[in-house]
């Protein structure tokens, strides 16, 4: 069974809502189960629990079936998507643009040409997908 991962700011932007339903329909297309993530963070502490994420979700793009919804706490949006994205052995990430941008700064800390792609293909073994609101 493939699984689709999706991570997702709250409340949803207009950029997390393209990258959501292009997931929706990815999943769809793959038969795939779908995890919606997103990452609260510590610093922040907003206190976002699943119901919320499942609400906002359902109001974007109405009731998903095989669709899991994931809260994690963390200091690192990034970091925290990677250790989701490992657990679950995801086989597809659809990320938005910018999550891809910040990602890219990320690795280059410890990276000279930082790929994302590439990146998590090497560490994970899945595809990526970016998306891009328009």
């Amino acid at each position: 069974m493939s699984i689709v991962v999706v991570p997702v700011r709250y409340p949803l932007s207009r950029h997390s809502k393209a990258t959501l339903r292009e997931a929706v329909r990815i999943a769809g297309e793959r038969d795939a189960d779908l995890t919606v993530l997103h990452v609260d963070l510590y610093q922040d502490g907003k206190g976002v629990t699943r119901s919320d994420l499942k609400r906002a979700v359902e109001r974007v793009v109405g009731p998903v079936e095989r669709v899991r919804y994931v809260v994690r706490r963390g200091f690192l949006v990034e970091e925290t998507i990677l250790e989701e994205v490992a657990a679950e052995r995801a086989d597809v990430v659809v990320i938005g643009s910018k999550q891809a941008s910040r990602w890219r700064r990320m690795l280059r800390r410890f990276l000279d040409d930082p790929d994302v792609d590439t990146f998590l293909r090497e560490k994970l073994d899945c595809t990526v997908i970016t998306v891009t609101a328009t």
